[in-house]
């Protein structure tokens, strides 16, 4: 919980500096949400150059153009035409950086001039400073504001989804805001995609289900975990018919069979802190799930035992065994490995 109020805190601090026109010399932006860090970076761009004077103040670096000396001679450039200049860095790790450029870079990280600001963004390559290295991360977290642009709660997601539907002038159900969330995977960059292609095919006012359902394509987890529900449900006809769907999104087998064995490990430790009295809080700290996911996680654990986790690992670790070694064809595998889900469940 600490760590995510102090999260928290540096992107309320951001905020506050943008707000002010007063952006700090160094930060480091990462994150699973990109739409964020996109969106604040494109703030920060606004807030610290002009469009007249951008093409001079304005500077970006990237793995294939990116070099100590190059970086040096942004920073120091003084400004022309304007108050400040704004470097961005893409996906350089300085952690793995040689100790000779590091030497240059730590001189130049510890004191970047009043006039100019510079970003580190991490949106491919993780951002995962390596602590060890004391002087290293010395300088990173003493001189630069870090930023974590996370994965947002479902009610905040709710909103902004509503919102965009609104600028549309269209109209959605919260329900139908869930639904949305839980097939696309929940991550602003996918709903803002999906959000545009359901109001360019919807010719109501308000958004209804075989809307969605006709543009977008649910994510490769997202069906798992329906068909894992409708083994739930003792519905193994309709998980079949999700399986065949997730086939006709040209998903290799071995994928989804990572997808399903990903999904039921899931559901197993979720059903062992239920059994221990935990909570969902429990299982994010554990899996790394969002608010939403983690709770949708313990309710659906609830509807098997200990037993059947154990068994469904047994078959998925089979099913993976006879893919990687026989000739036998993935798709047949696959449908019998639901099968016998289906009849575990059945017994269960």
């Amino acid at each position: 919980m600490a760590k995510k109020t102090e999260q928290s805190n540096m992107l309320q601090t951001l905020k506050e500096q943008l707000r002010e026109g007063n952006p700090a010399r160094l930060y480091f932006f990462h994150g699973e949400e990109s739409f964020l860090q996109n969106h604040y970076l494109e703030r920060l761009r606004k807030c610290v150059v002009d469009e007249l004077t951008e093409s001079f103040n304005y500077h970006k670096l990237t793995v294939e153009t990116f070099d100590v000396q190059t970086f040096a001679d942004c920073v120091e450039n003084l400004p022309m035409m304007a108050d400040r200049t704004l470097v961005v860095v893409d996906e350089i790790d300085l952690f793995k950086m040689n100790e000779s450029d590091w030497e240059k870079m730590g001189e130049l990280l510890s004191d970047i001039p009043d006039y100019c600001t510079v970003v580190f963004t991490y949106e491919t390559t993780p951002f995962k400073p390596d602590k060890r290295m004391k002087k290293r991360w010395d300088i990173v977290s003493k001189n630069g504001l870090i930023v974590e642009f996370e994965k947002q709660n479902q009610r905040d997601l709710v909103n902004w989804i509503g919102r965009h539907f609104a600028a549309q002038k269209k109209r959605i159900t919260p329900d139908l805001c869930v639904y949305l969330i839980d097939i696309t995977g929940g991550t602003m960059t996918a709903l803002a995609s999906e959000i545009s292609k359901i109001c360019a095919y919807s010719g109501a006012d308000e958004v209804c289900r075989n809307d969605i359902d006709a543009v977008v394509e649910p994510v490769l987890d997202a069906v798992v975990f329906q068909m894992t529900d409708l083994l739930g449900q003792n519905n193994y006809g309709a998980a079949l018919i999700k399986l065949q769907q997730l086939l006709k999104m040209q998903q290799e087998p071995i994928q989804i069979l990572g997808a399903i064995g990903g999904h039921f490990r899931k559901l197993g430790t979720a059903k062992t802190l239920l059994d221990n009295g935990k909570t969902a809080a429990e299982l994010m700290k554990l899996t790394g799930l969002g608010d939403y996911p983690a709770r949708k996680t313990m309710s659906a654990a609830s509807r098997f035992s200990t037993a059947f986790y154990v068994k469904t690992a047994e078959l998925v670790l089979e099913t993976d065994r006879k893919l990687k070694t026989s000739v036998d064809d993935g798709k047949r595998l696959l449908e019998v490995l639901i099968l016998q889900l289906a009849q575990e469940a059945k017994n269960d």
